[in-house]
């Protein structure tokens, strides 16, 4: 395990090689929205730590963030990334399935983020530990935005980095669980390439009508 330079103002995020290691999706994910006065956000499919930890530092206004992670590895990981920048007041970290949330969380936040697993589940070449991180082996879309509604508050905000060929199937979804997608980019690695990836916010019982952004070139993908 290795302490490694944080994206931002000297803060510093944990990481273990042998563990699933966060990319630039992650990061643009964190920079997609800006908060709102008083925000409790969620993280979910948390990982390291890094989307809930970049937005806090990158955002004032937030009031609390909470990391939701199953890997007991990776979520001790993002609580000690949290004691390492002394944000122990202003986040939670909890260690559980999303199909498994507390009651407690129902509608408790008002703003989701989440960079799950996008590719489809079966047989995967990668690592036990990071397997459930790049596929959907134990959550699906279907009950990721079923986790998503049933924790925020109306009106409440959604954004979720996806696969870019796979933005009909996140939109539909999000839509059958009152989720209004409202905000879509797509992510290209260099001008004029084929999109790899989609950014997309929905708002819970919101109006419909989709803001389409241009293309983001992502050149550290």
């Amino acid at each position: 395990m290795q302490t490694e330079e944080y994206l931002l103002d000297g803060m510093k995020i944990i990481q273990d090689s042998e563990q699933y290691r966060f990319t630039s999706d992650a990061v643009l994910l964190a920079r997609f929205l800006k908060a709102k006065r008083g925000e409790r956000v969620a993280d979910f499919c948390a990982g390291s730590g890094v989307v809930g930890l970049h937005f806090y530092g990158e955002n004032t206004g937030v009031e609390h963030v909470t990391l939701f992670e199953m890997q007991p590895a990776l979520s001790a990981m993002s609580a000690k990334s949290v004691a390492l920048n002394g944000l122990e007041h202003v986040f939670t970290v909890e260690n559980v399935r999303l199909q498994e949330i507390p009651a407690r969380y129902t509608e408790a936040f008002s703003l989701i983020l989440c960079n799950p697993p996008y590719e489809r589940g079966g047989f995967s070449a990668a690592a036990e530990n990071e397997a459930p991180c790049r596929r959907e082996l134990t959550l699906t879309l279907e009950e990721l935005c079923a986790a998503a509604a049933r924790c925020l508050k109306f009106g409440g905000r959604f954004a979720l980095v996806h696969r870019a060929d796979r933005l009909a199937e996140v939109l539909c979804t999000l839509h059958a669980h009152r989720l209004e997608p409202k905000k879509v980019q797509l992510v290209a690695g260099k001008a004029g390439a084929r999109p790899y990836a989609v950014l997309v916010a929905a708002v819970k019982g919101g109006r419909p009508g989709v803001d389409v952004l241009p293309v983001l070139e992502n050149t550290r993908n």
